[in-house]
Formats: structure tokens, C-alpha cells, sequence
């Protein structure tokens, strides 16, 4: 396989995989091909790599800044902005994580334990059947969010060597 369809292949695979994280598929391919890129892009280059048109450039561009994927640089007598990519793929994984741990996580909690204040009739079959789920939900979502907190703090080889000890 020759680099140009080895490259088109990865970032098609990576929009893909995006989609699974919760990214949207051009948003994980500006990022795939801001990742493999050994210079920052300008916004114009990836238009045109990525046949995609300046609005829907600027808006991906946005959202991966706010999702800590990609930065923003300036270059010296230009004006035109430059955008690259982190390469360390743990680094990526932590911001994937903090991101949704954020967006999804965080509010899923706010509600459980909203919902677990909730009062009635500790004799009523339906109270108690609600009152139970929500408490288990609740337990497994924070430790859920116990563990985003353990990988969002910690450095890569403690990490999976905590990780795989669990599973010897």
C-alpha cells in the first residue's frame, strides 16, 4: 500500500472510530489528518485534503480547539492561522475521556443524585424498585467517573500496569 491510500485509509478509519467516542466523522477525520501531518495545516489545506467546504472547516476547526484536540498557531509575518495536533495518543485518550466524562458523565450524576433525594412510601413496591435502580445507577456511574478521574490523573504505564494487574 502506497502513504497517500495508507493516509486516506487512516483517516476514514479514524472518522470512523471518532464516531464511537462521540466526535462526528469529519471532526475525527480534521483530526486524523491534523494528526499525521508533520507540519500545522492551514485551514485551506485541510479543505482541500479533505474535500470539505470552509464553513464546515471553521466549524470542525472550533470544536476540536474546544475539545482540546488541536491548537491553534500563528506564524511569524503570516496571517493565516495554523492548525496541528497533539501526537501522544495517551494525551488524546485523556482529553477523549475529560471531554465526555465532562459532556455526558458529569450531568448523568447531577440527575442520579437529584433523583436520589427522592421521597415516598418505603413499603411501595414501586418506590422501593425505583429507589434501588437509582441508587445502583448512581453507585456504578461514580465509579465510573472514579476511574475517568484515576486515568485523567495518571501517566500511561501506571496506568495499564494497574490495569492488567486487575486482570491476572
Amino acid at each position: 500500500m502506497e502513504l497517500a491510500a495508507a493516509k486516506l485509509k487512516f483517516i476514514e478509519a479514524w472518522g470512523k472510530l471518532g464516531s464511537e467516542w462521540g466526535i462526528n466523522r469529519t471532526m475525527a477525520q480534521v483530526h486524523a489528518l491534523l494528526l499525521i501531518s508533520p507540519e500545522a495545516l492551514t485551514t485551506e489545506e485541510i479543505m482541500e485534503q479533505l474535500s470539505i467546504s470552509r464553513g464546515n472547516a471553521n466549524m470542525t476547526l472550533r470544536d476540536l480547539i474546544g475539545w482540546g484536540l488541536i491548537e491553534k498557531q500563528h506564524k511569524a509575518g503570516e496571517r493565516k492561522e495554523y492548525f496541528f495536533a497533539d501526537k501522544d495518543v495517551w494525551n488524546i485518550a485523556r482529553q477523549v475521556a475529560k471531554e465526555r466524562k465532562k459532556r455526558e458523565l458529569d450531568p448523568v450524576l447531577k440527575i442520579l443524585n437529584e433523583l436520589s433525594t427522592v421521597n415516598g412510601d418505603e413499603k411501595d413496591p414501586e418506590f422501593i424498585t425505583f429507589k434501588k435502580s437509582i441508587k445502583d445507577i448512581n453507585k456504578l456511574a461514580g465509579n465510573v467517573d472514579k476511574t475517568l478521574e484515576t486515568m485523567l490523573k495518571a501517566e500511561e504505564s501506571w496506568f495499564w500496569s494497574s490495569v492488567l494487574k486487575v486482570f491476572k
